[in-house]
């Protein structure tokens, strides 16, 4: 059997809003309900909740999860992230936010599902497929278009939501991006990665919920800056170094 184990990030140092992966929801820390919708999906054989190593003491009290803490730079996510999934053996790996506690176990089990049933290698939760019934801002949906065809143009796949974190990786995938993991624009980038490596990619549609509150960083000018950014990070992803294709 696979062993499948869901990965929370989570971390204490946010600035926006203090202390936010603690804060109580119906007397229950944020993060516990995450942890426990988690462990209601029924392909997840394990859940854990990856942090930097200052926050490892502090979330072990308050939560009944397991935490990791590897010896990774406190900012970098995504090799928090691969170094878990390394360390603790998975065979199959579902990246989950630590700022969702809606999280829906059913969605979990959606994403995992393909690559549990070895069709694909990552998929991809995409807002943006029919039945996603999600719009966001018009700058969001003309940079994901952009996005989009830029992918499309590099893999020769479709992919109608490039930026999304909601992802779920099976072996392969996961020992290649344990030790050349994308640090820059890591979502699209991985697409690109995988792509070239004759590994398979599929989308699934998932609900997300648009921002209730607050201003996302990247609107306006910005949008178009950052576009530029990562379409070029992706045409330069091509060249990147590391063997073309992996054996089954």
């Amino acid at each position: 059997m696979s062993r499948t184990i869901a990965i929370i990030q989570q971390r204490l140092g946010n600035t926006r809003l203090k202390n936010k992966a603690l804060l109580p929801l119906c007397g229950i820390p944020m993060t516990q309900h995450i942890v426990d919708r988690c462990k209601r999906a029924k392909l997840v054989n394990e859940v854990a909740v990856a942090c930097p190593f200052k926050d490892a003491i502090v979330l072990g009290e308050a939560l009944d999860a397991t935490i990791v803490a590897p010896d990774v730079p406190e900012n970098d996510l995504i090799a928090r992230y691969y170094t878990v999934a390394k360390g603790m053996g998975a065979d199959v790996a579902i990246r989950i936010s630590g700022d969702n506690p809606c999280i829906e176990p059913e969605e979990i089990d959606a994403l995992l599902a393909p690559v549990r049933a070895g069709e694909c290698e990552m998929a991809i939760g995409s807002r943006f497929l029919a039945g996603g019934g999600y719009e966001g801002s018009g700058w969001r949906r003309a940079g994901t278009r952009f996005l989009s065809w830029v992918c499309r143009l590099v893999t020769g796949q479709r992919i109608t939501d490039a930026t999304s974190g909601f992802r779920a990786f099976g072996p392969r995938a996961l020992r290649y991006l344990a030790s050349y993991y994308p640090a820059d624009y890591p979502e699209p980038e991985a697409i690109v990665l995988l792509s070239r490596r004759g590994l398979p990619i599929r989308e699934v549609p998932v609900r997300m919920r648009p921002r209730q509150a607050g201003q996302s960083s990247i609107s306006g000018l910005r949008t178009v800056y950052y576009m530029a950014k990562v379409s070029l990070s992706l045409l330069l992803a091509v060249f990147k170094e590391g063997p073309t294709r992996q054996a089954a």
